[in-house]
């Protein structure tokens, strides 16, 4: 201590300043222990300097600082203590009493609590047992009801009731399988639930594979019976559409107001079932159109919680199912097989559109529509190969018709079917030039049988088959039979086959999608009678008819042609569904005017070359006779009694029309002959006797025009004498006193405007007067010439000079 002290002063500024410095440490170290901040500091210090014993001096000063300040704290809850004290002394004494009277009252207590003790026991062993007799009735009254449910499980399985088998394995597994008490059961239930399951499923699934089979014999079945309901209800609509057109008809045509009232007849069974359902087409329903086995499959794999598994499962089979439908076979012909082929998609439609509206959202619209897309694409490339395949127009119509029943069929469904109509519309020209290719062959065959004589009706259905069916005849009385038309079998052979070809036409261009086709059939109408028709005959008349009464056969039955083309045009607007004032309206010319101007020519050439044989004999006319004719030329007697013959006969079989052209152009044809005659070289000369016998012969011609009035009407008979008019003009301007007015245009335009001025010059430089025969000669020149000649000579000369 007093070698510390002698250093501290010896150096006192630094003693001070180590003594600031240790006391600035000791209250920085005292304020930690005081905050309870981390000591760890200060030791790393006191260690890093050197001087550890530094801190424990300041740790043992503070510990001597804080003794000091517990002794102060301590003086001053001395007293305290010391009270605190005295009340356990008092309190001591009173635990003692109190626990001698707790040992007395526990005394007491065990003395009386011990009988009661016994009885709780005995209560609690008793109590015990009643539980575990309770658990004992329990888990056999469980055991009970849990093979009551097994058994009647068991029995839903016996029975095909899967449904409610599982239901019962359902309430087995969430009510009896976890409460079982029995491990062995437990076990026994883990094991067997899912065998029944799948046992179930396998079961369920076996029948909806044996309800997919049965389906497509159903569906095929199906769509044959929708298909033939369709056909049915076309044909009653059909016929009302006809009762409707022949009241219209009526009505139109009557004098006085008539009401008609058409009513359409019920089929059998036709209107049993519901307008919204679409699917009892009879009483009896659709046979075997059963979807039980589906919807219970369905309800089976919904209970089983497969149901997205089953939808596709479903969805999957029937597309596979449609699509081996879509299969033609190369074995059948496509025309024995299309039946069976539309009828069995229309049946697979027919059954999803009832599955889609009935079945629960077990298949989707789309999915159906996306279906049917696919069907009608398929059906529209079969179409397509099959009709560029075809040669045959019937063939054609026939798939054709079955096809629009198929669209008329499921568009009652509400299946789109315009393109499916569309690729039908797309061959209508090819079904016509078959239709008019077939048409072409049967009308040669029908020609070529023909032989050219007037048909014979022994019976009145065969007038009415033959006669009134094309309504070709010319009066509404009935006539007597056996009757003879004036046409030959050829006729009513070509209507009907003209007839079977607007019936197919309209039949082709009907339910095709367009209303208004009557267009398209009177084109092809025109064309089969302009093209084929009258082709046809053109050729007949050029190759095979041979003689007068051929060529009079057929020029008659071009003139009953007439009439059925009327009638022709008239039936395929009434089918058509066209009032017959617009096609009467828009009717055009006669389409087979060619063959008939040709049978009428043919006609007339052939009577030409028969007159013309009658004709030669006027070459032995004395054209220089001295006295006239009286009772006509050999020749025109010949003719006449030729002419007479073949009126008596052709009146029978020709038209008054047809005949006054004919012989109109025989008369004229026999005018010409005779002009011809007298301007040729066969006649040198001629004297007036001469022209007066060829005016007794024109008058006997125009005597046959004039007995024919009866025939004909007074201008026809007129028209008749007219053909005469050239030789009838020359002759008179002959034996006219005044030949000079020939050159009055007035009075030529009247009297002689079918005269040729050059034939008049050439004729009448021939005529030579009775008085001067030698015209010219010296004979005469000292004579008076005669007036007339005179005149006709100074005509001449005038004549010849315009010329």
């Amino acid at each position: 201590m007093q070698s510390t002290r002698s250093r501290r002063k010896v150096a006192p500024e630094a003693a001070d300043a180590g003594d600031s410095g240790e006391k600035q440490e000791q209250l920085l170290l005292s304020s930690a222990i005081c905050n309870g901040e981390d000591l760890g500091p200060f030791v790393r210090k006191a260690f890093a300097s050197g001087r550890p014993e530094t801190l424990l001096h300041h740790l043992r000063h503070f510990s001597r600082s804080k003794e000091s300040e517990i002794e102060q704290v301590c003086k001053a809850h001395y007293q305290d203590f010391i009270l605190a004290v005295d009340d356990l002394r008092s309190l001591l004494s009173d635990v003692d009493s109190l626990k001698s009277s707790l040992y007395d009252s526990n005394s007491r207590l065990q003395f009386v609590a011990g009988p009661l003790l016994s009885s709780l026991d005995s209560f609690v062993e008793a109590q015990n047992v009643s539980k575990n007799v309770d658990f004992a009735l329990q888990s056999v009254s469980l055991c009970i009801k849990l093979k009551a449910l097994c058994s009647r499980a068991n029995h839903h399985l016996s029975n095909g009731s899967f449904y409610m088998a599982l239901k019962c394995l359902d309430s087995i597994e969430n009510d009896f399988q976890y409460k079982t008490p029995s491990s062995t059961l437990k076990k026994m239930l883990e094991s067997k639930i899912p065998e029944i399951r799948s046992h179930i499923e396998r079961k369920i699934s076996k029948e909806f594979g044996d309800w997919l089979v049965e389906i497509r014999v159903v569906s095929r079945n199906l769509g044959q019976l929708a298909i033939g309901q369709a056909s049915a209800a076309r044909q009653r609509e059909e016929d009302l559409r006809i009762k409707q057109r022949q009241a219209e008809e009526q009505s139109r045509l009557s004098l006085r107001d008539c009401v008609y009232a058409l009513e359409e007849e019920d089929d059998e069974g036709g209107a049993g079932g519901d307008e919204n359902d679409g699917y009892n087409y009879s009483n009896n329903g659709l046979l075997g159109f059963d979807l039980t086995p589906l919807y219970r499959a369905y309800h089976i794999h919904q209970t089983l919680g497969f149901e997205d598994r089953f939808k596709q499962y479903y969805f999957e089979n029937r597309k596979l199912q449609l699509t081996s439908d879509f299969q033609v076979s190369s074995m059948t012909p496509f025309l024995e097989s299309h039946q069976t082929f539309f009828a069995q998609i229309a049946g697979f439609f027919i059954v999803e559109d009832r599955i889609l509206r009935t079945g629960g959202g077990l298949i989707s619209k789309m999915e159906v529509e996306n279906l049917w897309e696919t069907a009608v694409s398929k059906m529209c490339a079969v179409l397509e190969d099959q009709f560029s395949r075809m040669q045959t127009a019937n063939h054609l119509l026939l798939i054709k018709d079955y096809v629009s029943l198929l669209g008329v069929t499921l568009r009652r469904y509400g299946y789109a079917v315009g393109t499916l109509l569309d690729v039908l519309s797309k061959h209508r020209d090819k079904y016509h030039e078959l239709l008019l290719s077939d048409c072409r062959k049967q009308i040669a065959e029908a020609l070529a049988a023909d032989k050219f004589e007037q048909m014979l009706m022994k019976k009145e259905y065969e007038y009415s088959m033959n006669v009134l069916s094309f309504q070709i005849q010319t009066s509404d009385i009935i006539p007597a039979f056996p009757y003879v038309a004036p046409f030959s079998s050829t006729v009513p052979d070509c209507c009907r086959i003209v007839r079977s070809f607007i019936e197919d036409s309209v039949s082709f261009m009907s339910y095709g999608g367009h209303l208004d086709f009557y267009d398209v059939v009177k084109k092809y109408l025109d064309r089969l009678l302009s093209e084929v028709l009258d082709e046809a005959l053109l050729k007949l008349i050029s190759s095979s008819v041979h003689g007068v009464s051929q060529a009079m056969q057929v020029a008659a039955n071009m003139t009953v042609l007439e009439r059925a083309c009327d009638f022709f045009f008239r039936h395929a607007a009434q089918l058509s569904g066209i009032p017959l004032r617009m096609a009467e309206r828009g009717r055009r010319q006669f389409p087979l005017n060619k063959a008939r101007d040709a049978a009428e020519e043919m006609l007339s050439g052939m009577l030409k070359t028969k007159v013309d044989g009658f004709m030669t004999l006027i070459e032995n006319v004395n054209w220089m006779t001295d006295e006239p004719s009286q009772g006509g030329n050999e020749y025109v007697n010949e003719v006449l009694i030729y002419l007479e013959t073949l009126v008596s006969t052709a009146q029978q079989i020709l038209p008054p029309q047809v005949l006054k052209r004919v012989l109109q152009d025989v008369l004229s044809h026999i005018s010409e002959k005779i002009v011809d005659t007298l301007l040729g070289d066969l006649v040198k000369r001629f004297n007036v006797n001469a022209i007066i016998g060829i005016d007794v012969d024109i008058r006997l011609l125009e005597s046959f025009a004039d007995n024919l009035a009866p025939l004909f009407s007074e201008g026809d008979a007129n028209q008749l004498k007219n053909a005469l008019a050239e030789s009838r003009q020359l002759i008179n301007l002959l034996l006219s006193s005044h030949p000079e007015n020939f050159l009055n245009p007035v009075i030529k335009e009247r009297n002689y405007n079918a005269l040729d001025y050059r034939k008049v010059v050439t004729i009448s430089e021939k005529l030579r007067d009775p008085s001067d025969r030698l015209f010219g000669t010296f004979g005469s020149r000292g004579a008076k010439q005669n007036p007339k000649k005179k005149s006709l000579d100074a005509l001449i000369k005038r004549l010849r000079d315009v010329s």
